[in-house]
């Protein structure tokens, strides 16, 4: 299984590096919280947000740094293979197709990874302010958290695109879903600036932990660690219970090139 894996994972690194030119066009289309950085840190200097210009800055800094890291697109992949039938190919081999996705997913992360480097530099060099060291456990706690982010965000995708087995429009789907996670994962705002009531019902939801969460360990906002993981853990769990019946279920309608 890891021999597979490894394999797999060096072709589609190849792969990655082969479209490095369009790898940098998809990172800085991902440079929404960059832009809201500056919003955010002018507004701060003339009202009272309970953040200031410079938490403003290491916020939206780590915000980019969690978007780029947990950027999935799965569903796009799989509907298409779907739709056109390719998926019939991948069904013949002794691996589950999820595996293809996740470790091109993963290998791209390690193409992406220069390019990202290199946008918090340039972050931190025009707001040379805002280098802070948020200390070692904080930094154990961000990793593991945006791991667990990554799987969350891919398992959740990698569901809505099963339903591509009854629809040939999954991906509406996940736009839908992209809008509440726009704006209540605290990808352009903070949680702190949402009401109380909106903030205690959104914690029970999977947002603000894909997003919020990891940044808000990173700069030092307050956060229930414990009950962030949980509640990942948690959701994780339904994802995994909802996929797995989608897929079995599916694979029964499926009928692509006369599979």
């Amino acid at each position: 299984m890891w021999r597979i894996m490894k394999v797999l994972f060096e072709t589609q690194y190849a792969y990655m590096l082969e479209y490095r030119a369009e790898l940098w066009l998809w990172v800085l289309a991902g440079s929404t919280p960059i832009i809201l950085m500056g919003v955010w840190q002018h507004a701060a200097a003339d009202g009272q947000f309970g953040l200031s210009s410079i938490e403003f800055i290491r916020y939206f800094l780590v915000v980019f740094m969690v978007r780029q890291v947990s950027v999935v697109w799965v569903i796009y992949e799989f509907e298409r293979e779907v739709v056109e039938g390719t998926l019939s190919a991948k069904l013949l081999q002794p691996l589950d197709p999820a595996w293809h996705h996740l470790i091109s997913h993963i290998s791209e992360r390690f193409a992406r990874f220069p390019f990202i480097i290199l946008l918090l530099f340039l972050g931190l060099a025009l707001y040379p302010q805002a280098v802070w060291w948020p200390g070692w456990l904080p930094i154990l706690q961000f990793s593991a958290v945006t791991i667990m982010i990554f799987g969350l965000r891919f398992l959740m995708q990698y569901t809505f695109a099963l339903c591509a087995f009854w629809t040939e429009r999954a991906m509406a789907i996940e736009q839908f879903w992209f809008l509440l996670y726009l704006f209540l994962s605290g990808m352009i705002a903070p949680i702190e600036l949402f009401p109380q009531q909106m903030q205690d019902f959104l914690a029970w939801t999977p947002f603000p932990y894909m997003i919020h969460f990891p940044a808000a360990i990173l700069v030092g906002l307050p956060v229930n660690v414990g009950r962030g993981f949980l509640m990942i853990g948690l959701w994780s769990g339904v994802f995994w219970v909802i996929n797995r019946y989608l897929w079995k279920q599916g694979i029964k309608k499926y009928s692509g090139m006369g599979a």
